[in-house]
């Protein structure tokens, strides 16, 4: 968790420092010493307050007041923006909504300033000991890493609302939110006593880690292990607060058995009932679901697996810190090639979490893997790009990705979920199921987190090996560093499954592309390499208008070549940028196929012990 302390550890840090002065017979005037620096240290410190207003919520403009009073007040004071969010790895330059920007002292008067590069405001103080800064975000982008306002809520994350002093992350700053209305307020800081609507933060990397929910919302609260959570429900929908309390509860306590506890005090989840996807932080997370996305059953428990994930990341990743996230640099990238496990193996873990509560089925477990490893494997990018690439690329590439990605990248949440799989089964395998993944997580907790360290890619493999009780170099090299096929088979017989491929050689027709429909016209969205549609030409973004004269649709499309054989020629008639053309087109055999984890018929007792205690079920 980087510079981070649990509220224990913290404890124990005073108790041991207490043993040292009462130990030590120096110690009086070191001690003195090391106060009067730490003393000079908090003097130097800025007193930071932010007020968040929201007048005019249909303008979508965010009103920003940020006092910063400082005895040590220099000549010239910069204040910055972020240009990124923790746990969204792309440089998203939220200064470009900033505008109305002014700044005045404490008695009113207008004090100078100019922008110097595209996130820094530089202030000449002339003498002041307390500046008064303000200026209005534009906020109409509802993600769950930007910021939106209208008539109906206002979300932000504070990243991409809220300056901060140069060369001063590690001070601590109060936010004062004057709401719209009746609207309420939820968010995962701590509120400051005595004061209605206002919240303090340690440092900046926790205000910058506390979204907020501004809004008529409806909210439930529930404890596990005598903590309080509280889920947050922004718009309408077909959810049922109170099942989702009792099921996201049970998450909660399967997390909790893996580490044998709670790293926080509190934890808000707030869901907005628009769009889609999901952001870790320390004691909250910010969801986006469909608002009818709860119903039918499966529907349900897509939302509950989005739950477990962001909520895993309250140790894997929040805690438990690849060697570059934390303390972090919010100007620039901040480069790790262990994304794979942060993200892939949180994914592992929120499908282990739903079927260790009973929320997912036995068969819903292995088919959802098998689902991955289909669409793994049928992205020539796998052969091009490891795990360990993908992650360090994820600023350029995952957020960016165009029509030749499926041939040269990978997902490293997707293929990290596989691969996390695969680890954990190889770990089980080799110890005998005396360890696993959860085991690994665990050194890691006790052996970095709580030591105030970060883990790099070699201590994650050191943790593995250590699980295992035996090198896991030829694993990590094929497999996370390299681009090898992974040995699903051999893998999978140590716990008594096999991977069942069905097709490739079916003397089925096809023509490779990946296809669209965009509002009634059929377009080429992606060609993966080695089809036909690679071979012979096709384009992304070309539209299809016709086969053998034929007006083409998808259905349409795979009925007429499904009564053809591979090797027959087709015409299709297309529009490349706006220009009609055929194209005399050769017909391929699909070589795709559909996979399934099924049962051994050759399992031993000591496969169907581990299967056991892997998936609480009989092989």
């Amino acid at each position: 968790m980087g510079k981070y302390l649990s509220k224990a550890s913290f404890i124990l840090v005073v108790l041991s420092l207490f043993v040292m002065h009462q130990e030590t017979p120096a110690a009086p005037r070191k001690t003195s010493k090391a106060r009067s620096v730490q003393a000079q240290k908090q003097t130097a410190s800025p007193e930071i307050s932010y007020t968040v207003s929201m007048s005019k919520p249909a303008t979508h403009l965010l009103e920003v007041e940020m006092r910063v009073r400082w005895n040590q007040m220099p000549s010239s004071f910069e204040l910055k923006m972020p240009v990124w969010t923790p746990g969204s790895y792309l440089v998203r330059e939220y200064a470009r909504h900033v505008q109305d920007f002014a700044v005045k002292n404490s008695s009113g008067t207008t004090l100078d300033w100019q922008k110097t590069n595209k996130n820094t405001w530089q202030i000449r103080t002339s003498g002041a000991k307390e500046i008064v800064a303000t200026y209005r975000v534009y906020a109409n982008e509802l993600t769950v890493r930007t910021n939106e306002l209208n008539d109906d809520h206002a979300f932000w994350n504070n990243a991409a609302l809220l300056m901060f002093p140069k060369d001063q992350l590690k001070a601590a700053s109060t936010i004062k939110v004057l709401p719209f209305g009746t609207w309420r307020i939820a968010t995962g800081l701590p509120v400051v006593t005595g004061s209605e609507n206002t919240f303090q933060a340690a440092n900046f990397d926790i205000l910058y880690d506390s979204p907020f929910e501004v809004s008529n919302f409806q909210d439930i609260s529930f404890t596990v292990q005598g903590k309080p959570h509280r889920i947050v429900m922004s718009g309408e929908g077909n959810y049922d607060l109170k099942k989702l309390s009792v099921d996201i509860s049970k998450i909660v306590e399967e997390a909790y058995k893996i580490f044998g506890e709670l790293p926080y005090e509190n934890y808000t989840f707030i869901t907005n009932l628009r769009g889609g996807g999901g952001l870790e932080h320390l004691n909250s997370t910010a969801l986006q679901y469909d608002k009818f996305g709860f119903k039918p059953e499966s529907r349900y428990k897509d939302f509950l697996g989005l739950v477990a994930h962001e909520y895993f990341h309250a140790w894997n990743v929040k805690r438990l810190r690849p060697d570059a996230l934390g303390p972090f640099d919010y100007e620039n990238e901040n480069y790790t090639k262990l994304l794979w496990f942060a993200e892939g193996g949180t994914e592992y873990f929120s499908g282990l979490l739903l079927r260790r509560s009973g929320l997912l089925t036995e068969k819903e477990f292995l088919s959802g893997k098998a689902a991955g490893i289909k669409d793994l494997q049928e992205r020539p990018g796998r052969l091009e790009t490891s795990l360990e690439e993908a992650s360090f690329d994820a600023w350029i590439k995952y957020y960016r990705q165009d029509e030749n990605a499926v041939n040269n990248q990978i997902s490293y949440y997707d293929k990290g979920e596989i691969v996390s799989m695969m680890l954990d089964i190889t770990i089980r395998t080799a110890s005998n199921g005396a360890k696993s993944l959860d085991d690994v997580l665990r050194t890691l907790y006790n052996d970095y987190f709580k030591k105030g360290k970060n883990y790099t890619p070699q201590d994650l493999q050191k943790a593995a090996e250590q699980a295992a009780g035996r090198s896991l170099d030829d694993f990590f090299s094929k497999y996370v560093r390299g681009e090898a096929e992974i040995d699903y088979g051999q893998i999978f017989s140590g716990i008594g499954l096999q991977l069942k491929e069905t097709g490739g050689a079916r003397n089925r027709s096809y023509i490779g592309a990946n296809l669209a429909d965009d509002n009634g016209r059929l377009m080429v969205r992606s060609v993966p390499a080695g089809t036909p549609a690679y071979e012979q030409g096709l384009n992304s973004g070309d539209q299809i208008l016709a086969i053998d004269g034929y007006r083409a649709s998808q259905n349409i499309l795979q009925n007429y070549i499904s009564d053809r054989k591979p090797g027959d020629k087709v015409r299709l008639t297309i529009f490349r940028f706006d220009k009609m053309r055929d194209i005399e087109f050769t017909l391929g055999n699909d070589p795709r196929r559909e996979y399934s984890i099924v049962k051994s018929d050759n399992a031993g007792d000591k496969e169907r012990a581990l299967y056991r205690a892997y998936m609480n079920a009989e092989l």
